[in-house]
């Protein structure tokens, strides 16, 4: 007997500086994509998706950091898609990607105005396949991941990483929040699920309860560890 064909199929492109992991998502029976986190090079991304033969309809950003959406408007304008979230929390962050442009060397970063904001519970439809929103606060007040329950998939922006968490020295982020979010919100979902996070490699729920050194089942028995402010994430 064949196998039956994936739901979803994805590839990643490493953006700005900063190496920010824009996926782009898509559903295998229509070849209808979305592009989550257009931190940047738009023409890049929309030139990988007219090669593989794929249908652009929306683009859906986790959170307002720059790095993540700052390129948003630019493929806005070239295909004139919906931009579709974060969560209305993270306005302020929007607001700012011009002059956090300039201070992070990306002075090419716009702000822009989202078609729809989202909140927890929320549901996209992509081609034939259903993606839910989980709104999941604490590296920014808005931040939402978007979970195909059919493919057990995840693109979780930076509220969890491989290994590591958001950082939460930002403004307005809430250290708490965001280890009640992952414990409340992504470990329900399923030790099988694979993520993709905002920076560096993919992993699983499950492997990440097992070794996150911040929020594994044995790291939440005991007090929490402060996450140190470095990086990009």
């Amino acid at each position: 007997m064949s196998q039956p064909s994936a739901p979803i199929g994805v590839f990643i492109t490493p953006v700005t500086p900063l190496q920010q992991n824009c996926t782009t998502v898509w559903c295998t029976k229509t070849n209808k994509a979305a592009v989550i986190d257009p931190g940047g090079s738009a023409d890049a991304i929309l030139g990988e998706i007219a090669r593989r033969g794929l249908t652009l309809e929306a683009i859906w950003i986790t959170h307002g950091h720059l790095d993540h959406a700052g390129g948003a408007a630019d493929m806005q304008e070239k295909t004139g898609v919906d931009i579709i979230g974060p969560q209305a929390e993270d306005q302020f962050w929007i607001d700012l990607i011009p002059t956090q442009g300039q201070k992070y060397g990306l002075p090419e970063a716009r702000t822009f105005t989202p078609t729809r904001f989202l909140n927890d519970g929320d549901t996209l439809t992509l081609g034939e396949t259903t993606w839910e929103v989980l709104h999941c606060p604490g590296h920014t007040p808005g931040h939402v991941i978007f979970f195909n329950r059919e493919a057990r998939f995840a693109q979780v922006g930076d509220v969890l990483f491989q290994g590591s968490i958001g950082r939460t020295d930002f403004p307005r982020s809430d250290h708490q929040a965001l280890l009640t979010a992952i414990t409340t919100k992504l470990w329900p979902l399923g030790d099988d699920v694979t993520f993709v996070p905002g920076h560096g490699s993919h992993s699983t729920f499950g492997a990440e309860r097992r070794s996150n050194p911040f929020v594994s089942d044995q790291a939440m028995s005991r007090a929490p560890i402060a996450r140190p402010a470095s990086g990009p994430s």
